[in-house]
């Protein structure tokens, strides 16, 4: 018997085993829907009571276990106690947010250049001074 090394991290399961619990999980639904298919089979040649019955449970079984095998195998993991927790702790730490100012309070810098006579060099503009009043 294989023996599973004992976990010392909280990392993820690797890639590989996450695809490989997957196929298991698909091949294992799809055999329940062959299971189906022959029962149904069985089912008509041996015709018991409530054969109807027993011919639409076998019926659904064909129909939903794809679908639901296809959504499972294409799922994520569930989290651990570990991924939950610290998805809660960062949900409940208060969002740190900036003062809110209005565009009045803010002073804003310009920078003014005028090009020279020749255009070739540029020379910063005589300040401005804020209008008063």
């Amino acid at each position: 018997m294989k023996k599973q090394p004992v976990l010392i991290t909280d990392a993820a399961r690797s890639q590989d085993d996450q695809y490989r619990s997957r196929q298991v999980r698909y091949v294992t639904m799809m055999s329940l829907r062959a299971a189906c298919l022959v029962l149904g089979a069985i089912l008509v040649s041996v015709r018991p009571p409530l054969l109807a019955l027993w011919l639409v449970l076998c019926a659904a079984g064909m129909v939903f276990l794809p679908w639901a095998a296809v959504l499972i195998a294409n799922d994520r993991p569930a989290k651990t106690k570990a991924e939950r927790a610290a998805a809660a702790a960062q949900a409940a730490k208060p969002q740190a947010t900036l003062p809110q100012h209005s565009a009045d309070d803010v002073e804003y810098l310009t920078i003014d250049v005028e090009p020279t006579g020749d255009g070739a060099r540029w020379v910063p503009a005589e300040p401005r001074q804020p209008e008063k009043g």
